[in-house]
């Protein structure tokens, strides 16, 4: 269980800042929904985190900065869904998968029985068991998109971050693949950031949401406070309506503008 400091990052191309002084600390065991039109600095903000971008600022884990530890040390505490993840046509589904075990293993190791019952017991509970010897150019975007969460999730890292990682999914298997991240949060104290456009999904799953808006946060708190119509008519340019489900679940649904006969 780990919990991450954000102090201050920064994250700039050229001469454009697009994370503008992101300060939060997200708690063990904790699932923050970053949310926000396309450029909001959402994505940055996690490259950030794992040093694909270069940043200002710190971030901390577990009272120690990220820019301290060593690569393989980053890897085991941080696992990162990208949007677009480089994946090798000719290799297999099992052996893009067993990547997530890579900061256990040695320079001069190989992956041990352990390593690879756990991908193998994670491509299980995404229902991906029968991609495990096919090669990833065979397989379609949805197919690939799963994988990628397999690769982080075989990781064990105990910070997951999430870059619209349902995005290429169908309705089924989104809801699979987030359930299976939402129990592994309950049984593992596993700490979530994630990205993503669907703000029906991102106020299922977060416990809270950040909506940033030209690298700036202009709202967070339950998604209750955050998913209100006024709101995203501001910061999206869109008219929706918002309610909340008997179970407490609140739904975002784009209006038309009405149409003159």
């Amino acid at each position: 269980m780990s919990s991450i400091v954000f102090d201050d990052v920064r994250v700039r191309y050229g001469k454009s800042e697009v994370v503008r002084g992101f300060s939060d600390t997200v708690r063990s065991g904790e699932w923050l929904g970053l949310i926000g039109p396309n450029g909001a600095g959402k994505s940055s903000l996690l490259k950030a985190v794992v040093g694909v971008v270069p940043s200002s600022g710190d971030v901390v884990v577990d009272g120690a900065s990220m820019s301290l530890r060593s690569r393989s040390r980053r890897a085991a505490l941080v696992a990162y869904v990208p949007q677009d993840p480089l994946m090798p046509a000719d290799m297999t589904g099992f052996e893009y998968a067993l990547l997530g075990r890579a900061p256990y293993v040695g320079y001069f190791g190989s992956e041990s029985r352990h390593d690879r019952a756990m991908v193998a017991d994670v491509l299980d509970r995404l229902e991906l068991s029968e991609f495990s010897d096919r090669r990833l150019a065979h397989l379609s975007g949805g197919e690939r998109q799963r994988l990628v969460i397999a690769r982080a999730l075989a990781t064990e890292a105990p910070i997951l971050l999430l870059d619209e990682p349902t995005s290429a999914l169908d309705i089924g298997h989104q809801q699979q693949a987030l359930e299976l991240v939402a129990r592994l949060r309950r049984e593992h104290g596993l700490t979530v950031i994630s990205a993503m456009h669907d703000l029906t999904l991102a106020g299922l799953y977060s416990d809270r949401l950040t909506l940033l808006h030209e690298g700036v946060v202009v709202a967070s708190g339950e998604p209750e406070t955050v998913l209100r119509a006024e709101t995203l008519a501001e910061f999206y340019g869109v008219r929706v309506s918002v309610h909340r489900e008997p179970d407490g679940t609140i739904v975002v649904i784009p209006r038309r503008e009405s149409l003159s006969s």
